[in-house]
């Protein structure tokens, strides 16, 4: 008895190819028309800033080989577009050289397109967690959502939305070490509890410089919280192991107490004396140590 032929991809010489030139012309059924790509022009609102070029080289590859197989969403702004979904694919396009863009134009006021695109965009997991922060800011803003709101138009919990929200009280720079994915989120909520934004910068580069954990971190910033500022200089005081160490042989040798203010690769020794003659003892072993 003669089995009935399989009907996969290779079925009937139907090939990759022949599936997504069905999957076009089923979708372009629906409202799918090919705009010039020198009249499509970017979302300046949407949360996404960074766009990792090797992920765009290797998508625009795809698209000279098959095509574009999702069309992007425009909305119409004056005699051009703007993108209210689907940039990268616009930008995968334009570096493939590609002429003409498949998408769907929208009717949308300026406002429904701003919320549409930011939404979207929110949804996505691949989001920067500063752009995504800065995303639900702007919903919060602009908008006048509750968190809670914000929460259930991104399919996000509360909880998710609020320790997004709570990264942008980090000082810029630091938000920055994020944008450019030299610190993680774990690091930067670490930074939170520190109120000095110039000591969170501090920190900040001492975790980069040193590849610390976000465990390191977490320990650094309580250290640094336990201690009492020795003056109003903004000093950070790294006080590690190896500092107290040193702080701890430097008393050994003048007798008296010393302490290590410690920034970026600098910082100050202070040696207390409490009368001219202790004053006159500490600088005699200065002196023999030169000898």
């Amino acid at each position: 008895m003669a089995l009935p032929k399989k009907g996969g991809l290779g079925s009937r010489g139907r090939g990759l190819e022949a599936v997504i030139s069905q999957q076009v012309d089923s979708i372009q059924e629906k409202g799918v028309t090919e705009i010039s790509i020198d009249k499509i022009s970017p979302n300046r609102e949407q949360p996404r800033r960074i766009f990792d070029e090797t992920a765009l080289e290797e998508l625009a590859e795809s698209m000279k080989q098959l095509g574009v197989i999702q069309p992007i969403v425009l909305a119409k702004d004056g005699d051009y577009y703007k993108i209210i979904v689907g940039e990268r694919r616009w930008r995968a396009a334009k570096i493939a050289g590609l002429k003409k863009i498949p998408a769907i134009i929208k009717d949308l006021d300026e406002t429904s397109a701003y919320e549409i695109a930011l939404v979207e965009n929110l949804q996505r997991e691949n989001l920067n967690l500063i752009e995504e922060a800065r995303g639900y800011r702007k919903l919060v803003d602009i908008f006048g959502l509750s968190q809670e709101e914000v929460a259930q138009k991104v399919g996000k919990s509360r909880p998710t939305v609020t320790n997004a929200l709570r990264l942008l009280n980090l000082d810029e720079r630091v938000q920055q070490f994020v944008l450019n994915n030299e610190i993680t989120g774990g690091h930067a909520r670490a930074l939170l509890s520190i109120e000095d934004k110039d000591a969170q910068c501090q920190i900040a580069e001492k975790i980069i410089e040193n590849g610390l954990s976000v465990r390191a971190t977490e320990a650094l910033v309580k250290n640094y919280n336990n201690q009492k500022p020795v003056n109003n200089d903004n000093r950070v005081n790294f006080d590690t192991t190896g500092y107290k160490s040193i702080e701890k042989n430097l008393k050994e040798l003048f007798g008296t107490k010393v302490k290590l203010n410690c920034k970026k690769n600098k910082g100050k020794i202070e040696i207390e004396y409490y009368s001219d003659a202790d004053l006159e003892r500490i600088l005699e072993l200065i002196t023999k140590i030169e000898e």
